[in-house]
């Protein structure tokens, strides 16, 4: 496999020698240790046998495969043990006995059932990291209930914000609330892993809810309502609160279809330079506009201005002369955008990889970028079971 081409030659990852159980399936958990992964740590995979993880065969499919697959489980070992039979939880055990992390995102109660929980892994091995990732957490009165990225979301809040006004609540068009938990669930993992080898501590648990890691990133929703009693509304484009800020519709042209434009244009030194580029000094110099408060209170009027303006041009003329007035501007992005823009080439972010079978295939990069010890690609995500009998028989040596 091509290796991310941000450094010159792999180098061994931050991570390299520390061990990783991967239960989980899908999005969250597999996430969380795809991450890993690219930072040097050594993956199992545990899937099921037969169809294995359920995301081989999700979305769009290569002779079988989904291609997905071959982002998610990349730098990973695919072993495959039923976690229902004794067999099965015999082989978690052992592993788990020399792991340093096991990410798991079942539903509670589940890895109990199968004596496989908390409890009776970390008396097996007290330096263990137990990653948990669930719908509404360990605890509590919904940690019960299934939980997928969509609930998540919603009762973290940020689908009732999210769509245009007066109208049903959207999806993001991508699992983001799994996502979004993966990446809490790194961060714990971390900080554990710091907690035990740079302190002297043992292992712990990292118990990571779907719908809190959502909540997270909700920023003044909750203290708004408490102090003003505003339920904040689904705006559509728009950033409430903070103009201007909103996405423009431009002169369309055969290469747009949908001729739009974003700018940012809320700092008060950006305000006055968008409203020179745009021919509206009077806006640029008006008092009641120098700072967001006063704009946010007419933000309808400046985004009509904008628009008026950006009307009359393509999205490359707005860009051009944006850009030339310091003003935050860009196109909305379609996949074949990203797959064909310089700077993702550049940055190491759109990375030419081959599969187990030796076919091409454009996969991101890694992130982040560490100067020292980058991540990378080493490996193509594996066949069901591709290691299964080298780990059955020598367990975590990889030689």
């Amino acid at each position: 496999m091509t290796t991310d081409p941000s450094p010159s030659s792999p180098r061994p990852g931050p991570l390299a020698g520390v061990r990783v159980l991967e239960l989980g399936q899908l999005i969250a958990g597999p996430f969380a240790a795809r991450v890993l992964a690219d930072f040097g740590a050594d993956v199992i995979k545990i899937e099921p046998p037969g169809q294995g993880d359920p995301l081989r065969k999700w979305r769009l499919l290569r002779d079988g495969t989904s291609v997905w697959w071959e982002v998610q489980s990349r730098n990973k070992r695919s072993v495959c043990a039923d976690l229902r039979t004794p067999q099965g939880q015999e082989l978690v055990r052992r592993l788990a006995t020399e792991a340093d992390v096991l990410i798991e995102n079942f539903k509670p109660g589940t890895l109990e059932g199968w004596g496989l929980g908390w409890d009776a892994l970390h008396a097996l091995n007290p330096r263990l990291i137990m990653l948990r990732v669930s719908g509404y957490g360990q605890t509590g009165p919904y940690a019960h209930k299934p939980g997928f990225a969509i609930l998540g979301e919603a009762m973290g809040g940020l689908r009732y914000l999210t769509g245009e006004p007066g109208r049903v609540p959207v999806r993001c068009g991508v699992s983001i609330g799994d996502s979004i938990a993966a990446l809490h669930g790194v961060i714990g993992v971390l900080l554990a892993l710091y907690h035990r080898d740079a302190r002297g501590g043992q292992g712990q648990m990292v118990d990571v809810a779907l719908y809190e890691s959502v909540f997270n990133l909700m920023e003044s929703l909750l203290p708004e309502y408490d102090a003003f009693g505003v339920v904040r509304q689904r705006a559509g484009s728009a950033l409430p609160g903070i103009a201007p800020s909103n996405a423009y519709r431009c002169r369309p042209t055969a290469q747009d279809a949908e001729p739009y434009v974003l700018i940012g244009g809320n700092g008060d030194g950006i305000f006055r330079r968008l409203m020179q580029a745009i021919g509206r000094p009077d806006l640029a110099h008006d008092p009641q506009l120098a700072h967001n408060d006063g704009r946010a209170q007419r933000a309808a009027e400046l985004d009509a201005a904008i628009e008026a303006w950006t009307q009359q041009r393509t999205v490359d003329d707005v860009i051009a002369v944006l850009e030339a007035a310091d003003v935050p501007v860009g196109r909305i992005y379609t996949a074949a955008d990203i797959a064909h823009d310089p700077h993702y080439a550049a940055r190491g972010m759109v990375v030419a990889s081959t599969d187990r079978a030796g076919r091409p295939l454009k996969v991101p990069g890694v992130v982040p970028k560490l100067s020292a010890t980058p991540g990378s690609l080493r490996t193509p995500a594996p066949h069901l079971d591709e290691h299964g009998t080298q780990v059955a028989r020598d367990g975590w040596a990889t030689t």
